[in-house]
C-alpha cells in the first residue's frame, strides 16, 4: 500500500500538520454555525431535568413523590393568592363603567340620580325616567350585587336583581318595563313613571346588606 500511495506521488502529512489541518478545517464559519446555542444547552438541561423528575428509573419513589409535590406547590399558591388578593375587581369594575344599558356612560349612581332630579324639577318626565333607571341599575352594581353584560337590557338587569333582592323582584321588572316604553317605545313619560322607578331604587337602596342572600 505504501509503494503504491509512493508510485502515485501522494503528499501524506507528518502528525502536527495533519492537526492543523483538522483545526483549520472544523474552525470554518459552517461548523461553528452547526454548535448548539447557549438556548439549546439550556433548553437540553431544563428538559432533561423534568424528564428527570418524572422518571422512576432508578429513583424508586422519589420522582413521583416530586412531580406530586410541585403541584401541591402551585396549587397553594394560587389559593394565597386569592385569599390575599382576593378575585381580580378592577378590571370588571371599569368594563362595567365604561358601557351601562347598551351605551357609553360612566357616571357614578350618585350622579345618575341627581340628573334625574333636576330632569323632573323641569318636567322632563322621560330623561327623569331613564336617568333613575340609570342610577338605580348603576347603584346595583357599584353595590357589586350585579354583573350585568356590556349589552344587558334593562328586563336582564331587573331579572338579576331580582334574584339578589327577592322582595322588589315585581317592583324591578315594573321599572324595567317603564324604561323600555320610554326608552325604546317612545311612550311619553309620566310623573307616575318617575315617582315608580324612583320609589324601586329608594327602597332597593335602603335594603341592609344582610337583608340580601347570598
Amino acid at each position: 500500500m505504501i509503494r503504491l500511495l509512493a508510485n502515485a506521488d501522494v503528499y501524506i502529512p507528518d502528525g502536527d500538520e495533519a492537526r492543523r489541518w483538522a483545526q483549520d478545517e472544523l474552525a470554518k464559519q459552517i461548523y461553528e454555525e452547526a454548535k448548539p446555542t447557549w438556548f439549546d444547552r439550556m433548553s437540553r438541561a431544563i428538559l432533561e431535568f423534568l424528564g428527570g423528575l418524572f422518571s422512576s428509573d432508578g429513583s424508586g419513589a422519589v420522582a413521583p413523590f416530586a412531580a406530586v409535590l410541585i403541584v401541591l406547590v402551585i396549587v397553594a399558591a394560587l389559593v394565597v393568592a386569592l385569599v390575599v388578593w382576593g378575585r381580580p375587581r378592577a378590571s370588571r369594575a371599569i368594563r362595567r363603567r365604561a358601557h351601562l344599558l347598551g351605551e357609553a356612560d360612566d357616571r357614578s349612581a350618585a350622579q345618575l340620580r341627581a340628573d334625574a332630579e333636576r330632569a323632573a324639577r323641569e318636567g322632563e318626565w322621560d330623561a327623569a325616567v331613564t336617568l333613575r333607571f340609570r342610577g338605580l341599575a348603576r347603584g346595583l352594581i357599584e353595590r357589586d350585587l350585579i354583573d350585568p353584560a356590556p349589552g344587558a337590557t334593562a328586563q336582564a338587569i331587573s331579572r338579576d336583581a331580582g334574584a339578589a333582592l327577592p322582595a322588589e323582584h315585581t317592583a324591578l321588572h315594573e321599572a324595567a318595563s317603564i324604561f323600555d316604553r320610554v326608552r325604546y317605545l317612545s311612550v311619553p313619560a309620566t310623573e307616575e313613571d318617575y315617582r315608580v322607578v324612583a320609589g324601586t331604587d329608594d327602597r332597593s337602596t335602603s335594603l341592609r346588606p344582610e337583608a340580601v342572600p347570598t
